[in-house]
């Protein structure tokens, strides 16, 4: 049995399903597909190989529940990445995937900060907001 190591880099980047806030959803197949075109671009222009575990969930704030899938990132030893690649990284993907999607913002949740990327302020009409 072979054992490798690598440094502990994650993030967490949990994505919306609603185009924009509309009933209009996206179906966890078809993001699926679209998140394999953006790894193989990576793959293929920087050898960078990024794998990403999947899970549904909910997005909820006040009177906001969102169907959501949520993809976590690791710094798989079998292709490691320097931490600031890493970082990089999951940023192209989770803007990318955010303007595919048609989401406002996205957070990303990286093993020692947190970053939101945002394409404009609008705010869920269902958040009641003070």
């Amino acid at each position: 049995m072979k054992i490798i190591n690598s440094e502990k880099y994650t993030a967490t980047v949990t994505i919306g399903l609603q185009r924009r806030y509309t009933e209009n959803q996206w179906n966890k197949n078809d993001v699926v597909y679209k998140l394999q075109a953006i790894q193989n671009q990576f793959i293929e222009f920087e050898k960078i190989y990024l794998s990403a575990a999947i899970s549904e969930c909910d997005i909820v704030l006040s009177g906001q529940v969102e169907p959501s899938l949520k993809f976590d990132f690791i710094n798989y030893p079998k292709f490691p990445l320097s931490e600031l690649v890493f970082k990089v990284t999951v940023l192209k993907l989770a803007n990318q995937l955010m303007n595919i999607l048609e989401q406002n913002r996205v957070v990303v949740v990286f093993h020692n900060d947190i970053t939101m990327l945002e394409n404009n302020c609008l705010i869920d009409p269902r958040i009641k907001l003070a």
